[in-house]
């Protein structure tokens, strides 16, 4: 399985900004980090939105003009940048030139003479139901690395969270009398999602037996370790999810994000109510969540083309 250009990751060196514009650049990342509360990852995110753009214009902040970031934004959809991190980016500097007249700057930034970029709406990659139950099922579990790897997998899909969420788990999280776990969703948000039984006897195990010969001499409570008795990364992750999936032979690609669009969409088509995915999953808006309505429709119509007599 190759991974897209778009999806491996990389590393690139940081952009030198004078020390005025770094210092506003760090007034903004604290404001969003601490006042605003916002997750780590969407910080890093926004602060490298900024600081691209802040290298490309090069001019003192005070210069700065609307044409300019909408002349920014329009190279990048010519580069080839999806539409969604364009969209991203925009609401980033957005927020930037906010922080900063908040805070007295004179500024001639006017986001409505700045066009919004169109999100194209796209299904979801997910698996059927099949095909995810046949890979889980056929996981091997021989060895401790196995077994932990059918832990995160089992736990991934049976509760629809995202990677972060999944790799941030403690053992305190874990509650077997009500069979839930508490996830703490982007912008530190809490929630709560159940799990069922057969993923509570694969946690049992993993917790009574895989665990501890991981942690070794080690001592924390992450959920999840490496072979060192460590956290373990999201790279890490994304290599044992690759490995899998080789080994499963399975000809379309997956990430991390395919297990929780399949998650959803298996609820929906077993005719859950939306606005329980929407809990589930930890979106904050049932706009997010509506995604989904496609998939479900498309579901519907297979069925109906599938089983109608005038079909």
């Amino acid at each position: 399985m190759s991974t897209s250009p778009k999806n491996r990751p990389t590393t690139r060196p940081e952009i030198e900004l004078d020390p005025n514009l770094t210092s506003l650049l760090n007034g903004f990342v604290y404001y969003i980090r601490v006042e605003k509360g916002m997750a780590e990852n969407s910080v890093e995110s926004y602060r490298r939105d900024v600081l691209d753009y802040l290298g490309w214009n090069g001019l003192p902040i005070e210069k700065h003009q609307a044409e300019q970031v909408g002349k920014y934004l329009a190279e990048l959809v010519g580069a080839g940048l999806v539409n969604t991190s364009v969209a991203r980016k925009r609401v980033a500097l957005k927020q930037f030139f906010g922080f900063l007249a908040d805070n007295g700057k004179d500024l001639k930034v006017d986001f409505d003479q700045i066009p919004k970029i169109r999100l194209s709406q796209h299904l979801p990659d997910f698996l059927d139901v099949e095909t995810m139950l046949a890979f889980l099922d056929e996981l091997p579990r021989e060895t401790v690395l196995q077994r932990r790897n059918r832990a995160m997998l089992e736990l991934l899909y049976c509760t629809g969270l995202r990677v972060s969420e999944l790799l941030g788990l403690t053992t305190h999280d874990l509650n077997f009398g009500e069979s839930v776990i508490l996830v703490r969703g982007k912008g530190s948000k809490q929630r709560f999602v159940p799990f069922v039984d057969s993923v509570s006897d694969i946690l049992k195990d993993y917790l009574g037996q895989t665990r501890p010969a991981l942690l070794k001499l080690s001592q924390t409570d992450n959920l999840f370790l490496n072979n060192r008795g460590g956290k373990l990364t999201r790279m890490g992750f994304w290599k044992i999810l690759r490995q899998a999936a080789l080994e499963a032979g399975l000809k379309q690609e997956i990430t991390p994000h395919t297990f929780r669009h399949s998650f959803a969409t298996h609820l929906l088509e077993g005719g859950v109510n939306l606005r329980i995915v929407q809990v589930l999953l930890g979106h904050s808006s049932l706009n997010t969540t509506q995604i989904y309505t496609h998939v479900d429709t498309r579901y519907l119509l297979e069925t109906h083309r599938m089983y109608h007599p005038r079909a």
